[in-house]
């Protein structure tokens, strides 16, 4: 460095000189306010003539071997350096192993007292007979083989890994001395820890002391092994000594071994890991039991849970066996319509398929429009129990879709040869991994699967000045959707006075008929109430919705229209309505039928979308919301190919939308055409069914007839076979309707009975929905009405093809 500092100094003169000649006469031209210069080689910064430049080409060569230099010299000091630390740490390891070259001398007298120690008071009989068959006189024979020997030591370590057999608890026993005898298989495959600390005869010499440290060597020597006897009274020195405890724990294991070579158990490690430390740790126990084991023994003899513990929670995990299944390859969340038409749609394309249907209620998958019709017209006291009910026609039938030994245990889901349905009740999905393909449920289980269906259905609305209203109220609520809800109205239907139904809509007129069907009975007061101006306000024009209320009327309930509630207290016993226009009803319970509220939890946790209009999940043509993850009934918003994007709260959209979805979870991709239907009975002499958008603001026209006997629901159900109406529907019925087979229109009626009729609901001039009036099994024709799209001048021409005027 000062070399290259020396020839610095010798150079810069010849730098600045010429640098210093530009720059001051650069300054005088612009202190005489003169033009600037002009350097006709300003590369060449030199004071010699012009034109020669060999000193600055002198100058570029001096600086260029300079940084050469000083490179090569940061270099060199580096490689000194490295070299130099290097040297360091190896002075420093070549220290520090020395030391460690010489191991055991100390340590084995150490081990050597500790043993003496532990072996003089051990003089009972429960020693004599655990050492004998360990110390035989085959020892000698079986001593050059120390491969088990070097098993037990590798294996030692970890006896928690395995779980233990339960040959090990004879070993556990309090009294040792009946359960140790020569036959005994857990004791001849005791370990030989204990052997070396409690000998209590010459036959064990001292130096057997040290085989209690049987997880510290690594190496075992069997020449050692070989070298010692067990009469031999002095220890045998041992040459290459670090790893001499390890030939002395093989030779009485050998022993054993011969003892009894054909009690192994199942898991042959188990065996080993049970006997060893635990059993060790009894037998030292019994043989200083008032007297602790000194500090080398205790290093030596690891602490290991009791033997007890640990073989009882092996026991009782075999003993319950799992709850459900980890992995299924078609998942379905929840259990209503929409996941039994699911998992019977894909049973019947995959045969084999195996099934999980998980449901947050305890019952089996079952049918609810019964739940608020035919089961309320039972004779029958013990309904509420076994949930059977006849049909209009007098068939009976269950809610049920399949009785019990229709499915499958999930416990056997995974086993059973030809797949089938499990039902895994009582669980609710609490969050979905889409792209771990898994969920977990409420008790913090998780399941796996290929394919996923949420068909999660939905969840009762209340108003919000109920839930407001405070405890009392809320217990004297009903939100009206499952058995349970079916069970609890029907007792406090007899056992109180009064019951008050909110809502004008499907559910609560049905209700409104069936109770108030039964108040003549049970003395039982019924009361409607409901913003609109008649029943089913929302979806009926306005004159069929009054002649509805005055139908509910006659059957003993008290109607109250266009009742907005304001309030809602519990005063004196009662539940207390205040209208907003000053009417009061006090009541004994209410029943909130206000509409439904799609079940969506699951949308934050998968990252699915929801609809910002309808609700629900947002799915395509396919009813599918991600590569394997589909969704079918009240909680899909399908797209509908005719009417626009729609959300459908019906048992036969549930059902078709269900079937579909099952069917393309198999592979069929086939689209969501359908256009599904619902119905409602106001008892066994009124009903409708419906297709499409039926909305009491859209223009409608009405065709009507005279009903007959044939046009009830009774004579529906009769003729069909079936209750639930859109289980006998086809769509070859539409094609094998033809226009001239209609009758023809007979004069108006002069009174304003409405028996049976068509009402067709209208967009643009083209009809959107349809409501079958008391005519039933024409829905076929309606659909394909609505299919097509077109516009019609007449609508009486058409209302000729569902047949109404005929006798």
């Amino acid at each position: 460095m000062f070399k290259c500092k020396a020839a610095w100094n010798k150079l810069a003169p010849l730098a600045r000189a010429s640098s210093t000649l530009c720059r001051q006469a650069g300054k005088r031209a612009v202190f005489r306010h003169e033009r600037t210069p002009q350097f006709v080689q300003p590369a060449h910064m030199s004071s010699g003539p012009s034109g020669g430049g060999g000193e600055n080409t002198l100058y570029f060569v001096l600086v260029g071997a300079t940084c050469l230099a000083g490179g090569a010299y940061a270099y060199s000091t580096l490689v000194g350096d490295r070299e130099r630390y290097q040297q360091r740490i190896t002075e420093i390891e070549s220290r520090s192993s020395k030391p460690a070259a010489e191991p055991s001398t100390p340590a084995k007298t150490q081990l050597e007292t500790a043993a003496q120690a532990v072996s003089e008071p051990t003089e009972e009989p429960v020693s004599e007979a655990v050492v004998e068959p360990s110390i035989a006189e085959p020892v000698q024979e079986e001593a050059p083989a120390p491969e088990p020997a070097a098993e037990l030591v590798t294996e030692a370590p970890a006896p928690e890994a395995v779980p233990e057999p339960p040959v090990a608890e004879p070993c556990l026993a309090e009294p040792v001395v009946e359960e140790v005898t020569p036959e005994a298989p857990v004791l001849e495959a005791a370990p030989e820890l204990v052997v070396a600390s409690e000998a209590p005869a010459p036959e064990t010499p001292a130096s057997e002391a040290p085989a209690p440290e049987e997880p510290a060597p690594e190496e075992p020597a069997p020449e050692a092994a070989a070298s010692q006897e067990p009469d031999s009274g002095a220890p045998t020195p041992e040459a290459p000594a670090p790893e001499a405890p390890v030939p002395e724990v093989s030779a009485p294991e050998a022993a054993l071994e011969e003892s009894a070579p054909e009690i192994v158990p199942e898991p042959p490690v188990a065996e080993h890991l049970v006997a060893e430390e635990p059993v060790t740790e009894a037998l030292v126990t019994e043989a200083v039991s008032a007297e602790p084991l000194p500090a080398a023994v205790a290093e030596i003899v690891p602490e290991t849970p009791p033997v007890t513990q640990s073989a009882s929670e092996p026991a009782s995990a075999a003993a319950s066996p799992a709850v459900e299944p980890t992995h299924a390859p078609y998942l379905l969340i929840g259990g209503g319509t929409a996941s039994f038409a699911a998992a019977r749609s894909i049973r019947a394309r995959d045969p084999g398929a195996r099934v999980l249907i998980v449901t947050e209620e305890d019952d089996l998958p079952y049918m609810r429009p019964p739940l608020s019709k035919e089961l309320w017209f039972s004779d029958d006291p013990t309904v509420t129990e076994t949930l059977c009910f006849k049909q209009w026609n007098g068939k009976e039938r269950s809610i049920y879709f399949q009785p019990p030994s229709f499915y499958v245990s999930p416990t056997e889901l995974e086993s059973v040869e030809n797949g089938g349905v499990a039902v895994l009740t009582g669980r609710k999905v609490m969050h979905m991994d889409v792209r771990g393909n898994k969920v977990k449920l409420s008790d913090g289980t998780e399941i796996s699967y290929d394919k996923c269906l949420i068909a999660t259905g939905g969840i009762p609305r209340n108003l919000q000045v109920i839930e407001r209203a405070g405890d009392e109220v809320m217990k004297r609520t009903t939100l009206f959707r499952k058995i349970e809800d079916f069970k609890a109205l029907e007792k406090v239907s007899r056992e109180l006075k009064s019951i008050t139904i909110i809502g004008g809509g499907f559910l609560g007129s049905e209700l409104a008929c069936a109770l108030g069907r039964r108040s003549a009975d049970l003395g039982l007061e019924v009361v409607q109430m409901f913003p609109e101006k008649g029943n089913m306000g929302k979806v009926l024009p306005e004159y069929l919705s009054n002649w509805t209320t005055d139908k509910v009327k006659k059957e003993g309930v008290k109607v109250l229209t266009e009742a907005v509630v304001k309030n809602v207290t519990y005063k004196e016993g009662k539940v207390e309505i205040k209208l907003k226009d000053g009417r009061v009803v006090k009541t004994d319970h209410v029943v909130a039928a206000v509409g439904l509220e799609p079940s969506v939890e699951l949308a934050k946790s998968a990252g699915l979308e929801i609809d910002s209009d309808f609700g629900g999940f947002r799915v395509n043509a396919e009813l599918q919301a991600r590569s394997n993850i589909w969704v079918a009934g009240d909680a899909a918003c399908f797209y509908d190919i005719k009417l626009g994007r729609r959300r459908v709260e019906h048992h036969d959209h549930a059902v078709v939308s269900g079937r579909l979805a099952g069917e393309n979870m198999t592979g069929a991709r086939k689209p969501y055409w359908h256009q599904s239907m619902f119905w409602s009975d106001l008892g066994p002499d009124v009903g409708y069914e419906a297709i499409g958008i039926v909305d009491s603001s859209l223009p409608t026209v009405g065709v009507f007839a005279k009903a007959t006997a044939k046009d009830t629901p009774k004579a529906a159900t009769e003729q069909s076979g079936t209750g639930i109406r859109s289980e006998s529907e086809t769509e070859a019925v539409a094609g094998s309707v033809a226009v001239g087979k209609a009758a023809p229109t007979p004069p108006p009626q002069q009174k304003e009975d409405y028996g049976k009729g068509v009402i067709f609901y209208l967009r643009d001039k083209v009809v959107v929905g349809i409501v079958l009036w008391n005519v039933f099994n024409r829905m076929p024709i309606a659909r394909k009405i609505i299919k097509d799209g077109e516009e019609h001048a007449d609508l009486n021409e058409v209302a000729k093809l569902f047949n109404i005027h005929e006798e």
